[in-house]
């Protein structure tokens, strides 16, 4: 089993708070990337709105989120009981890669074949869109 990920929110306020820490390195990310790109003053302030940034700071949060992978084994064993649990995939696919959301009591999992890096991208994006958005926004 492997970890990937630092985020594992223990409850809806603690959620909220790295939802928070990780705005000013958004703002950061959005500007030095506009300056990459050469957009003068005006228009910086034109394409850079808040829309962006926040879409960055959502971005960030959900690249951070806490994901374990593992065999199918590992993952049912990893579940806390009263969870409820949400699998995206095959139960036939071997491995599983998995995010353990306390604040909702709940596991959101996908599984996979060969390509787990692309699993735990994938599933840090619906981990946020499911889990993680309306607690924070």
């Amino acid at each position: 089993m492997e970890t990937h990920g630092i985020f594992a929110p223990s409850d809806e306020t603690e959620a909220r708070e790295q939802y928070e820490t990780v705005g000013p390195s958004a703002q950061t990310v959005v500007r030095e990337s506009a300056k990459a790109m050469d957009f003068d003053r005006e228009e910086y302030g034109e394409r850079v709105t808040s829309d962006v940034v926040e879409t960055a700071r959502d971005a960030l949060f959900a690249s951070l989120l806490k994901i374990s992978t593992g065999t199918r084994e590992e993952f049912e064993d990893a579940i806390p009981d009263t969870f409820d649990v949400h699998e995206e995939g095959s139960e036939n696919v071997e491995n599983v890669a998995w995010h353990i959301a306390p604040a909702v009591e709940s596991v959101i999992a996908a599984t996979y074949h060969e390509k787990e890096r692309a699993a735990v991208a994938t599933l840090q994006r619906i981990a946020f869109g499911r889990i993680y958005r309306d607690i924070v926004q």
